[in-house]
């Protein structure tokens, strides 16, 4: 994309950003291989001690990976047989032990192993139209194949059309207008005719989303869940374009293969929260793009980022914390240029349900009673404040562990390079982590997220896995085949409720 000119700034002095974030970013042509400088890819540097270091550091965060995962899952076990007051099947995740394999699992096996095995060299040689094509591509057929190993019905077509999901009140959605006028009043469990689980539980941007597709002739669960699955698999295109013009081309085609090969398409194949992390990520991306001046008309692309990033308070109560991502977007690109239209969007879509009957305001705290009137204010904090962070694990992989680990180390230069400079690409990523991470670490001392965040912070996650470029390049393909595993297996030996 063309990077127009910019003439000016509000004060009447030209803006010399762009143009240096340009010189500064300028990447090698696609079809050469990246040069050898990438961390861990220059001959011998591998054996360097630095590197070495780095490398165990990288080994340790993820056995302390394991090690909270085992934990979550002894403990979570002991108390479940104890008092059952977790509420999962198979603690700490939202799952059955049901050992299986169908349709899905050859498909899902080889796009394993050919992502993990050729990702890194194509992510380099590609030229980067064709790369964000593939990117999407492989996304596309890992979850897909992920959620046909359980097969079509149980797998696909079923899964959104249990009594807790959002399918089952499509009929009480007739007259769309009452029924937005009415919504809060069905949020308390004490309340005559109370929305099932889901329904209750996010305001009602995410049930309209499948009213509308059932209004156009798309109904029914398999629709949904393609619905689902097709949005949560563009995340991959809209993280790429972020992390590219925020940072550079070279961090986005090593975060490529990580972004593809996620163990989250096991929940985002097919749970609303795939559709949820796509509007967030496209609403960030838009953002970026606006921000950076990439883009032909950077004010329309804000506006439609603050529809976007407005849409997402509408479909999860919990989004509200994705203003911390757009403020980082904001910080790396130096600018708050996009702002006004950004608040603009956001402000039409608030405006709009308002005006149709429903208040976020007013339904939030109604939500939080609805949510302690359940099995939310019987599962124990004290478990779930940290065995949330091991949920987070299984969606983010062990790669997503040790990226975590070398953002939180790199993130502050990063900040520091942001008062004299443009932000390098791995700076970038891993300031977007941090906020990633940010974003978790409110929701889980919240008490709002208590079990379910394999799937519930998907929205967050897919901010922390680019952070897997910071991994050495000489790793990689070790880390994607440790990811495809984790992912092959939770889909096998569990059968996951969403």
């Amino acid at each position: 994309m063309t990077r127009p000119q910019h003439t000016g700034t509000a004060h009447g002095h030209r803006d010399p950003l762009p143009e240096r974030r340009a010189a500064e970013r300028r990447s090698p042509a696609p079809e050469q291989p990246l040069p050898h400088g990438e961390p861990g890819s220059a001959p011998g540097e591998s054996g360097t001690p630095s590197v070495r270091l780095g490398r165990r550091a990288d080994a340790f965060a993820a056995a302390v990976g394991v090690l909270l995962v085992a934990a979550a899952c002894v403990v979570g076990a002991a108390i479940e047989h104890a008092d059952g007051t977790l509420h999962v099947p198979w603690p700490p995740l939202q799952a059955f032990w049901r050992p299986h394999w169908g349709p899905g699992t050859p498909a899902a096996a080889v796009v394993a192993a050919a992502c993990a095995s050729y990702g890194p060299q194509c992510a380099r040689r590609l030229a980067w139209r064709p790369l964000l094509f593939v990117t999407w591509a492989v996304a596309m057929a890992w979850t897909w194949s992920l959620a046909l190993v359980d097969g079509w019905e149980p797998g696909v077509a079923g899964r959104l059309t249990t009594s807790f999901e959002y399918l089952s009140q499509i009929d009480r959605f007739a007259h769309v207008h009452a029924a937005l006028r009415g919504f809060t009043q069905h949020i308390l469990s004490t309340q005559p005719q109370p929305w099932t689980t889901h329904v209750a539980g996010h305001p009602p941007g995410a049930v309209l989303t499948f009213v509308a597709l059932d209004r156009i002739g798309l109904g029914g669960g398999a629709w949904a869940s393609a619905w689902c699955i097709s949005a949560g698999g563009s995340t991959a295109i809209a993280v790429l374009l972020a992390v590219r013009v925020l940072g550079d081309e070279s961090t986005a085609r090593r975060a490529a293969p990580f972004v593809a090969l996620s163990p989250a398409a096991v929940w985002i194949g097919a749970s609303a929260d795939g559709y949820f992390t796509a509007v967030v990520a496209w609403g960030l991306a838009l953002l970026a793009l606006a921000a950076t001046r990439a883009v032909r008309a950077p004010r329309a692309v804000a506006l439609g980022a603050g529809v976007l990033l407005g849409l997402a308070v509408y479909l999860s109560y919990g989004l509200v914390l994705v203003a911390v991502a757009a403020l980082a977007v904001l910080a790396l690109a130096r600018t708050a240029r996009p702002l006004p239209a950004a608040l603009l969007g956001a402000g039409a879509v608030t405006t709009a349900f308002t005006l149709s009957g429903f208040c976020w305001w007013q339904a939030y705290p109604l939500l939080v009673q609805r949510y302690y009137q359940g099995i939310g204010g019987v599962r124990p904090y004290g478990y779930w404040v940290w065995a949330d962070l091991a949920c987070g694990v299984f969606s983010a992989g062990l790669a997503g562990v040790a990226a975590a680990r070398r953002a939180l180390s790199a993130a502050p230069a990063g900040v520091k390079r942001l008062r004299t400079g443009v932000p390098t690409g791995p700076q970038a990523v891993a300031v977007l982590a941090a906020a990633a991470l940010a974003m978790m670490l409110v929701a889980d001392l919240s008490g709002m997220s208590k079990a379910e965040t394999e799937r519930i912070w998907l929205p967050f996650v897919a901010w922390l896995l680019p952070a897997s470029a910071l991994l050495p390049t000489v790793d990689h393909r070790r880390w994607l085949f440790l990811q495809a595993a984790a992912a092959l297996l939770v889909n096998h030996l569990l059968f996951t409720n969403w």
